[in-house]
């Protein structure tokens, strides 16, 4: 774990004077989003949603993301929804990286600070309202759940990144260690949203390159990403989507943690195309 603030967009838009020159990628296997490109003009409004809106950084589309959507929501004092879901279909995850929030979920009102984790299951009732004094932002991450025979649907839960002890990468001394909140071996779960660490010099010593469809937000720090056959350099408040089987590694380039949310699908058969 790490005692570094999580990063979050602001909105705000840049001077007449800024070179148009930035760092964003979109190609076939991966997208690069830098944190500059987080204006006020790309934000959207939802339906029910009172004094909040959203960046939304994955969509479903062609050449794109295919399995979920995340937004960045920004709710300020007194703003939230009682009907935030329309979808009863949609499973969620929640992530807050600034402010609080009062999730209630279950039956329960839960208070979720810088941190908070909640797993919200397809088709459950909730609301989210911030209570505080300052804006709250936290990220959405929203999956049509994949429901098997035999198999129950998950529980909600709520949880804190600072509760849950990081689970070190074998042979690594704890360089590489990732935080999950759910165990990989319920196959209740159709997806892992995890926060991976990487301490100043950590890398992944292999391009990765598998069917899990990813997007990976940067909490904290910077490093260098190999994404298909390019190297990049990313930093905290950056954002990339990487199409499944896009080869990936990276180094951490300090001084400080490397740390990035990382949504994948799992645990399901691929579907085939009917005839």
């Amino acid at each position: 774990m790490s005692d570094g603030r999580y990063f979050a967009p602001h909105g705000g838009l840049p001077p007449q004077t800024q070179l148009l020159t930035d760092r964003a990628v979109f190609t076939d296997a991966y997208a690069v989003i830098p944190k500059g490109t987080f204006s006020d003009i790309v934000t959207s409004l939802l339906p029910f949603w009172q004094d909040a809106r959203f960046w939304v950084i994955s969509r479903p589309l062609s050449g794109f993301a295919e399995t979920f959507s995340q937004y960045i929501a920004e709710v300020q004092p007194g703003g939230g929804s009682d009907r935030p879901e329309l979808d009863s279909g949609a499973e969620a995850v929640l992530f807050v990286v600034e402010g609080t929030v009062e999730l209630s979920l279950g039956g329960q009102v839960n208070q979720m600070g810088e941190g908070g984790y909640a797993f919200i299951p397809a088709g459950e009732t909730w609301a989210l309202w911030n209570t505080g004094d300052v804006p709250a932002r936290f990220h959405w991450i929203r999956k049509a759940y994949e429901p098997v025979d035999g198999l129950e649907a998950p529980d909600w839960f709520v949880t804190n990144d600072q509760d849950v002890a990081p689970t070190s990468m074998p042979d690594t001394d704890g360089v590489w260690a990732t935080t999950r909140f759910v165990e990989p071996t319920d196959l209740r779960h159709d997806m892992h949203v995890t926060i991976v660490t990487f301490q100043p010099g950590g890398v992944i010593p292999f391009a990765e390159t598998h069917v899990m469809e990813h997007g990976l937000y940067v909490l904290e720090g910077k490093a260098v990403y190999r994404l298909n056959q390019d190297w990049v350099e990313v930093e905290a408040g950056d954002y990339m989507w990487l199409r499944a089987f896009c080869p990936q590694a990276c180094y951490a380039g300090g001084p400080g943690p490397f740390r990035y949310l990382l949504y994948k699908d799992v645990n399901r058969h691929m579907a085939l195309p009917r005839r």
